[in-house]
């Protein structure tokens, strides 16, 4: 399983324990206005779905519901397959890219920041291992340490402005270093 696809599914829990809070203020609410508001809710909600089924969230509310925006659709396709509830996997499709040949390849960015607790550090060896040994290898790559945040990447466009995140605190040595070949480009030579 790629790097990826491994972020993405370990990151769909924290998603679906907000959409059970949701769902239990929804039931508080409904329970203190009564049948009235359930039916104002009902409508509302869809002419909600109806309206957004086919659209593309913000990366902002990809994050926000768990997903890293490097999903490719036919990912989503196999999540359903594990994942039973359909608003879950609806809000996957909003957030994956379109596949083709070569779909994750055409991305490429200019630089990166790692980004890490310089504290929690001791509980990533393999973060601590890509740092120390294969950093040097990525110039465009630097490394930021800022108090309790847990170990991503921050892809920057060629302007320097982040376009992506991706948390990385599961991932090997090797699955950072390849990535980094992948999706980094090289510094042109003068």
């Amino acid at each position: 399983m790629s790097p990826a696809l491994s972020y993405f599914f370990s990151s769909l829990d924290l998603a679906h324990r907000g959409r059970e809070r949701l769902r239990e203020m929804k039931r508080r609410w409904l329970s203190s206005y009564g049948v009235a508001a359930a039916v104002v809710v009902v409508v509302l909600l869809a002419a909600l779905s109806i309206g957004t089924s086919a659209e593309q969230l913000s990366t902002r509310e990809c994050e926000n519901l768990g997903f890293s925006g490097l999903a490719l659709c036919s990912d989503c396709k196999t999540f359903s397959e594990y994942v039973k509830d359909k608003e879950l996997v609806s809000d996957c499709y909003k957030c994956c890219t379109e596949d083709s040949n070569d779909a994750t390849a055409k991305v490429a960015y200019s630089g990166a920041i790692l980004e890490v607790c310089m504290r929690k550090l001791v509980f990533y060896p393999e973060v601590v291992g890509f740092i120390e040994e294969e950093k040097d290898k990525f110039p465009t790559v630097k490394v930021q340490y800022v108090f309790n945040s847990p170990p991503k990447l921050i892809m920057l466009d060629h302007a320097g402005d982040q376009k992506e995140t991706i948390r990385i605190d599961n991932w090997k040595r090797d699955h950072i270093l390849q990535f980094m070949r992948e999706k980094v480009k090289p510094v042109a030579a003068n």
